[in-house]
């Protein structure tokens, strides 16, 4: 995932985090908090799950937030 921010400095760095994610999906997921890199921590099996959905959230070094969903 990307999130951009105008500002310059430290208000215009932006950092990542999961907001909702369910236990299964934890286990699963990895998201890198500085690159927004979202990543397999171990293969994918269909007979576990066919799909997941996690809420990425992206925050400025003022505080401003949004999130987005990734299915």
């Amino acid at each position: 995932v990307t999130a951009t921010d105008a500002d310059e400095g430290l208000y215009g760095h932006v950092k990542y985090s999961l907001k909702k994610v369910s236990d299964m999906a934890s286990s699963i997921f990895h998201l890198d908090s500085e690159s927004g890199a979202i990543t397999l921590l171990q293969s994918l099996d269909f007979e576990e799950g066919d799909s997941y959905e996690l809420e990425v959230q992206a925050r400025d070094g003022g505080g401003l937030f949004d999130s987005a969903k990734v299915t």
